[in-house]
């Protein structure tokens, strides 16, 4: 006969054990181009810590749960990720695929809240003013599984806030073949040919 005191304690055990619930944003083409918003709030999130989480609906289930954005570059293309902060300029990210670091955003002037730059969510308006970090990072093909941590934060009364807002966003194009440059080569050689002729 089990114990009610064993049995929570169990209970308890299993939880703690249980593997974290993550989110994952698939983006797929119609997604590109276009920002894919975060949030980073060490008081939402489940671990408390300063990873990207979900930026949507605060009593939707898993809600602070760690948040990636995963991408397909496909064979022939190049992509760019840009990753920009958002809301209060002086925040900056470390950026990461399947957890290693890809890279860092530009760094910032640490700034406090009550006299930081503002752009709200108009991701366009922060990533042309140099208040606002941002990090521009270029991909070959391959499968991406992008996530990020707060690195830097905007400051309230001295002390880090730990809560703000970013977006990124990919762009691809396709890669030119080796062909395509011989004869982008060869009509530039025929053009300087025909300019030399007509002054001559």
């Amino acid at each position: 006969m089990f114990k009610p005191n064993l049995l929570a304690a169990g209970a308890l055990i299993a939880v703690l054990a249980a593997p974290a619930f993550a989110t994952e944003l698939a983006i797929t083409q119609a997604g590109y181009s276009q920002w894919m918003p975060f949030n980073v709030s060490d008081s939402d999130a489940l671990s408390h810590g300063l990873e990207w989480i979900d930026f949507n609906d605060s009593n939707a289930s898993g809600f602070g749960s760690p948040l990636s954005f995963t991408f397909t570059v496909g064979a022939g293309f190049m992509a760019t990720l840009t990753v920009v902060d958002g809301s209060f300029a002086g925040d900056t990210f470390k950026v990461t695929n399947f957890g290693a670091l890809l890279g860092n955003t530009a760094p910032v002037p640490a700034t406090d809240y009550a006299t930081a730059p503002d752009t709200g969510y108009d991701f366009d308006a922060a990533l042309t003013n140099s208040s606002f970090s941002h990090g521009v990072f270029s991909l070959m093909p391959g499968n991406y599984r992008i996530g990020g941590l707060l690195d830097q934060s905007v400051t309230l009364g001295g002390a880090a806030l730990n809560s703000t807002v970013g977006a990124l966003r990919v762009t691809v194009s396709p890669v030119a073949e080796p062909s395509t440059y011989a004869l982008m080569l060869a009509g530039i050689g025929m053009l300087i040919t025909l300019v030399r002729r007509c002054r001559g």
